[in-house]
């Protein structure tokens, strides 16, 4: 465990390998709500093939810093985080990305505003689909909000709510999300739900399941009791900022190689009902992109099945070392 300064923060970060060797390095990013420990099965295999793999905190999460406002989870902000962080454990030569959830779309936005520093990046469960056209703020609300339907996201909007929730009992709150949208948790509709509903509201008693045991639960517990949610959910609360800064990187795609991974009991791969194959919607704005939908996977793809995602993530840096 290192904390790096990365510029504006500070960022907690577990590295597997050597840092000053001239090895790759592959940084991981989580998302919410987790943290560097969502990487654990993947760190040491990375660095057994010869990259330094470094899964970080995310600002706001867990042993990072912490600024209090909202724009200061802006995706500007911490695509500045990876690219202080790059320079750092790397600064003459360029890194790899890999992303999960909210990781996803931070790994791909700063691919696309920085290929000068990442020469390939890989996103697990949430694909690319170029910049946005309008805030996701205006796409929920049309599709959800506004037809008296319950989505998540609006419901993190409003400052204090959803913390309100989580942080009465963070064990129960990170073990009934993740099994919830796993894909474990049996066919149903736990999130047709009413717009006024809170987020725990109809989801599921969580099953014992392989991936999630006991002592995982421990230590997710132990961080966002330390940590609370306030700088995770303020992430989601920063759609009309992304977009704007977003608009000044309107006409370039994602050219570096790039590698999707999905599962097909993932609503986020789906882009939520959106689309039917998000390895052809990639397609058109990332052209060198790798795609693998994993069947029976839900939302937590490296978390629900480790080896696949490694076997994966491994073959992949293979061809990108035999460019």
């Amino acid at each position: 465990m290192q904390t790096i300064d990365v510029g504006d923060v500070s960022l907690r970060c577990a590295i597997d390998g050597d840092p000053a060797s001239d090895a790759p390095l592959v940084i991981l990013v989580h998302g919410f709500p987790e943290s560097w420990y969502s990487w654990r099965h993947q760190l040491t295999p990375l660095a057994q093939a010869g990259y330094t793999a470094c899964a970080i905190d995310v600002r706001g999460y867990g042993g990072s810093d912490k600024p209090e406002a909202i724009e200061d989870y802006a995706l500007e902000k911490i695509v500045g985080d990876l690219v202080g962080l790059k320079t750092a454990l790397s600064p003459d030569r360029p890194a790899i990305l890999i992303g999960h959830d909210w990781g996803a779309p931070i790994v791909w936005n700063t691919a696309l505003t920085n290929p000068q520093h990442f020469r390939a990046v890989a996103g697990l469960s949430v694909p690319f689909s170029g910049v946005p056209q309008r805030p996701f703020t205006e796409v929920f609300h049309q599709h959800f909000t506004s037809q008296g339907k319950f989505f998540y996201q609006e419901y993190f909007q409003e400052p204090g709510v959803a913390e309100a929730e989580a942080e009465k009992d963070p064990r129960d709150f990170v073990q009934r999300m993740m099994y919830s949208i796993s894909g474990d948790v049996p066919p149903g509709s736990y999130w047709d739900k009413p717009y006024g509903a809170t987020f725990l509201e109809g989801l599921p008693d969580p099953a014992p399941v392989s991936w999630l045991t006991e002592d995982d639960l421990d230590f997710y517990e132990a961080e966002f009791r330390a940590s609370g949610f306030r700088g995770p959910l303020n992430r989601y609360r920063n759609h009309e900022r992304d977009f704007e800064w977003l608009q000044g990187y309107k006409d370039r795609r994602i050219e570096q190689p790039s590698l999707f991974i999905g599962g097909t009991r993932d609503p986020a791969t789906f882009l939520f009902g959106a689309v039917t194959d998000p390895v052809a919607l990639m397609r058109m704005f990332a052209p060198k992109i790798e795609g693998h939908i994993l069947d029976g996977v839900g939302h937590w793809t490296q978390q629900e099945r480790p080896e696949e995602v490694n076997r994966l993530l491994l073959d992949w840096l293979k061809q990108l070392d035999e460019e």
